[in-house]
């Protein structure tokens, strides 16, 4: 259990080559038509705004309806969402993933991965050898030895840090959270949960932690343990906090390791900066990573990887007599689908195909922040980062129409691996319209 591989050792329900083949549309068609009634529906033309929220009501059976079918409103909501792909490019999500079709069969089984992905369950249904190869895979690029390390397959990055900080204050009952003012939403979350004494420190205009306010703050706080946030790209404008500039402070201010822990929220760039700069490592006296699988990697539903010291985790771990178990996760039921469509982006990609991915985007990011320099758009572009920021455009419909996110008079393109320079060419295009209007 825990290697990465193609090779499948169970029996692979049937698939025809044209299965496989199938878009989304025709394998939902095929679905919602089984006896070939595959009527083609009215749609939108392409280029669309943003789809309508959809008055729909839960129908009953038997009873008369006026209006459309179930098959209706789901092959057109389908057929809006293939049409809005070519418009997402204010979120960090790669919807760039062609193997639905081959792990459509799993749909028809319920895998729950309750409990510690080390220990099997009395129940079959799970994936949890899937969810171990994916978790050493992780280990080994985070560098940290299989018999040292714990982690599991999470539902977000949000878990990953409610999980990762809860950790921080387990071992540290009295410590402080410190997060930069530019941390994900999540962070602070965390410390209301958990009740914990928090300090926000303040960043630099690029979005970086100021370790200037750090070490005023831990001096301030020094009869007290420090649990630190490291942002490992942060949500809006993708600066990265130094690990080691952290360290050093922290050793400056007289924190020994015993008396400090460090959780790296890496949600998106967690899979590009090892093929950049080697900046996270569990070498380094850090406590805690996590990213989202379904960003950089991509995946048709929100999940994540945790990876802690194995050292640690005793202090969450509770025995559960009812799962045959024992239980150290936020959520206890997993979703068992997730680890199987990392392992297979993964196999699929390996190394060498993340490499290549992680070169287009910063290529396409520094394609894009020239081109709206040249169009005289302000524009800012962080060192190692795919996150393009720019003016707010005005117009709230262009906003809602490329599904831009935005903060005061800021928007942002986040480049991903799904992100062409034609829909680059079209976004410039029609701001640079937008503007002259």
């Amino acid at each position: 259990m825990g290697s990465l591989s193609l090779e499948m050792d169970f029996e692979p329900l049937p698939m025809t080559p044209r299965s496989l083949a199938m878009t989304p549309r025709s394998l939902a068609r095929r679905r919602l038509f089984p006896n070939g009634e595959n009527k083609k529906q009215k749609v939108a033309p392409p280029g669309a705004g943003p789809r309508k929220n959809l008055e729909l009501e839960v129908m009953e059976p038997g009873l008369k309806n006026d209006g459309p079918s179930l098959d209706t409103i789901l092959v057109n909501y389908l057929d809006t969402l293939k049409q809005r792909v070519n418009y997402h490019l204010g979120y960090p999500v790669n919807i760039c993933y062609d193997h639905y079709a081959t792990l459509a069969p799993l749909l028809q089984f319920h895998l729950n991965n309750c409990g510690d992905p080390f220990l099997q369950n009395t129940v079959d249904f799970h994936s949890k050898d899937f969810e171990v190869a994916v978790l050493d895979w992780f280990a080994q690029l985070w560098e940290i030895e299989k018999d040292q390390y714990w982690g599991y397959v999470t539902n977000g990055g949000t878990e990953g840090n409610l999980h990762g900080i809860l950790l921080g204050r387990e071992l540290l009952p009295d410590g402080i959270l410190y997060a930069s003012k530019d941390s994900h939403y999540s962070v602070f979350k965390a410390a209301r949960m958990y009740r914990m004494d928090s300090e926000t420190i303040n960043t630099s205009v690029n979005g970086e932690m100021d370790y200037s306010d750090l070490r005023a703050k831990l001096l301030q706080n020094k009869d007290k343990p420090a649990i630190i946030n490291v942002t490992i790209g942060t949500t809006f404008k993708g600066a990265i906090d130094d690990v080691d500039v952290i360290l050093e402070t922290l050793k400056d201010c007289g924190y020994s390791q015993d008396r400090f822990y460090i959780h790296c929220d890496a949600a998106l760039c967690g899979l590009m900066t090892p093929f950049i700069n080697n900046m996270i490592s569990f070498k380094k006296p850090i406590g805690s990573v996590t990213i989202s699988g379904h960003k950089f990697l991509g995946c048709p539903m929100p999940c994540g990887v945790q990876i802690t010291r194995k050292s640690y985790i005793n202090n969450l771990s509770t025995n559960v007599e009812y799962i045959a178990s024992v239980d150290a996760t936020i959520s206890g039921s997993r979703n068992g689908l997730t680890p199987i469509f990392l392992w297979y982006s993964l196999s699929a990609k390996g190394q060498i195909g993340l490499q290549k991915d992680v070169k287009r985007c910063l290529e396409n990011a520094k394609y894009l922040k020239d081109r709206l320099q040249k169009e005289g758009i302000s524009v800012m572009l962080n060192e190692l980062s795919i996150i393009v920021v720019l003016e707010r455009p005005r117009d709230h419909e262009f906003v809602r129409r490329w599904q831009l996110s935005c903060v005061k008079d800021m928007a942002h393109v986040i480049v991903m691996p799904g992100i062409t320079r034609e829909m680059l060419d079209n976004f410039i295009s029609e701001l640079v319209q937008q503007r002259k209007q």
